[in-house]
This record gives structure tokens, C-alpha cells and sequence, in this order.
């Protein structure tokens, strides 16, 4: 049974998760800058019976309510809801699983709190973006010119590599959030730069890529796993940029299967 948490940050934003599971290791599962907590339902029904699954609702992406103040949507802001969440949930230590945004979360929790993190899986993300600050303010004057998020939801959920059952989905979770926390979303997803960093982190690491995402190619996936020692790469079939929901069937086995090997290395 999946159930809904809220809770607000040191800053005093709100924050929250989806909860399966009662007993076994944490699970820590971070969404993208156009998705909500739901899109990770197909792995907290899976995982359930065996973790402690925590989807995150990061701030100012949907859910919860009310909206913060776009100056407390950041980076950081994202990592402290993550640590607010565990912390609420009894879990001093977690596998971070994060898809885009959800990957960048995962390397700012990794620079301010590496000791809470016993292994990562990085999906269809990214360490540096490329010409990210242009990016970003293309994306930013793309909702401008939409007038409104549900017309802008439409435009972008077209570049995503979805299958067709998938697209209401996303239209519908994308077009949930308000202007002015997407825009601040977006500067937070797009122009960090952690590329520097990768090198220090010495936990296990999965980095997975959708076979069909063209937001964030298969290149920049091995630009991460070929920085940070012992990570391993993989290719998701049948995918695009939200893997984990593209091919759940083959997500789920392949988070299954690293879980045990990360079990087994610690």
C-alpha cells in the first residue's frame, strides 16, 4: 500500500514523500524537474515487500502545498527536503535512486552529506549539462511563450521518447506545478556542475540511461560512469528520458539486481 507523508524542511518549506514498505534497507527515490512522487508508484510497489521505499515530493514540484517562496528552490533546498524526508522516516542512511533533477540531487546530497548515502543509481542524468545556461532559459522562455504550464506540458512531453500510454501521465504531472516554481526548478535542474566531484564518491553507483533520451543522451551517462571508480553503465531498452516508468519491468530487475551487488560489497 502506498501512503502519503508531509512534513517541511529546516527552511520551512514543504516537503514530503509516497511511503511503501515498513522493514529492510532505505530507499530514497527523487523525481525529475517535470515529474511528481507518482512517477516511482511502479518501484514502490515493487520494493515494498523488501525496503523502506521514500518517493520524494520535492518542493515547489506539484505537491505538497502551499508553494515556497522560488528563492528557497535550489539545489540545496532539493538535498534538505531528502534529509528532512529520512530523517522523519528513521533512516540515517539510504540507496539514493534519482532520475534527471533526481540525479543532481543525488551528487548535491553527496557533496553536503556523503555519509547518509550507501549507494546511488543515477538515471537519465547528468554531472554538467551542456551549454546548460542557455538550455535552461530556452526551456524558461518555452513556458513564457506557452502562456501557462498544461500548453507547455503538451509541447515537452512530446520530446521525451515516451510511449504512447505514457503521455498523459507525464502531461498531467508536468502541468501540476506553477510557473514560478518550475522556472526556479529548472535554473536548480540544468547549471550545476558536479563534474569535479565524481571522482570521491566511493559507494556503489549505478548510471542507467533510457535507449531513446534525447534530453540527456547516453553520453553524458558514461561521462559519469567513467569518473567515479567501480560505477557501472547501463542501457535501459524501450525508454526515454523517464526510464524507471518507459520499462518498469526492466527497471525494476535491473534496481533489484544492483541492490544485491551493493548489498554484497558493503
Amino acid at each position: 500500500m502506498i501512503e502519503t507523508f508531509f512534513c517541511s524542511a529546516p527552511d520551512g518549506a514543504a516537503t514530503g514523500a509516497r511511503l511503501s514498505g515498513t522493514r529492510g534497507p532505505a530507499l530514497v527515490f527523487v523525481h525529475g524537474v517535470g515529474s511528481t512522487a507518482a512517477i516511482w508508484d511502479y518501484q514502490l510497489r515493487a520494493f515494498g515487500d523488501r525496503a523502506r521505499c521514500m518517493a520524494m515530493e520535492l518542493r515547489g514540484n506539484g505537491v505538497p502545498k502551499p508553494e515556497p517562496d522560488p528563492a528557497l528552490i535550489s539545489r540545496k533546498g532539493f538535498a534538505d527536503d531528502v534529509l528532512a524526508v529520512a530523517d522523519a522516516q528513521g533512516a540515517p542512511t539510504f540507496t539514493i535512486v534519482g532520475c534527471s533533477l533526481g540525479g543532481v540531487v543525488a551528487f548535491e546530497l553527496w557533496k553536503r552529506a556523503p555519509e547518509r548515502i550507501e549507494a546511488m543509481v543515477i538515471v537519465g542524468s547528468f554531472a554538467a549539462y551542456p551549454n546548460a545556461r542557455a538550455y535552461a532559459d530556452g526551456i524558461k522562455a518555452a513556458v513564457e511563450e506557452a502562456n501557462g504550464m498544461a500548453a507547455f506540458a503538451q509541447l515537452r512531453a512530446a520530446r521525451l521518447g515516451l510511449p504512447p500510454d505514457r503521455l498523459r501521465e507525464t502531461i498531467d504531472q508536468m502541468g501540476s506545478k506553477t510557473v514560478p516554481s518550475y522556472l526556479a526548478s529548472t535554473d536548480a535542474t540544468w547549471t550545476g556542475d558536479y563534474t569535479n566531484m565524481l571522482p570521491t564518491i566511493d559507494v556503489p553507483v549505478l548510471v542507467a540511461a533510457g535507449e531513446r533520451d534525447t534530453i540527456a543522451p547516453l553520453a553524458l551517462s558514461q561521462v559519469i560512469a567513467s569518473s567515479i571508480p567501480g560505477a557501472e553503465l547501463a542501457v535501459i531498452p524501450d525508454a526515454g528520458h523517464v526510464a524507471n516508468a518507459d520499462n518498469p519491468a526492466f527497471f525494476n530487475g535491473m534496481l533489484e539486481r544492483f541492490l544485491g551487488r551493493a548489498v554484497a560489497a558493503r
